[in-house]
């Protein structure tokens, strides 16, 4: 007896945008902003990174608004 194959339909992916993780390259260069912001003070590197990912993640999973139109004088 043949073996049949089993077809599948695509799977539907979510936006990338919604579900996308900030990069390492994003969270090390905002964890080095924040270690510019304290005045290049010595500090904890993982309490930067940590805050600086925590940051990241929650801008990336708040829904974006679209700009409000431009009203144009006349």
């Amino acid at each position: 007896m043949p073996k049949t194959r089993k077809t599948s339909s695509p799977e539907v992916k979510k936006a990338r945008a919604a579900t996308a993780n900030p990069t390492t390259e994003a969270i090390a260069l905002r964890a080095y902003q924040i270690y510019l912001e304290r005045g290049g003070a010595p500090g904890n590197a993982l309490e930067d990174w940590t805050l600086a990912e925590r940051e990241l993640l929650e801008k990336s999973s708040k829904p974006r608004r679209r700009p409000a139109p431009k009203l144009i004088a006349a």
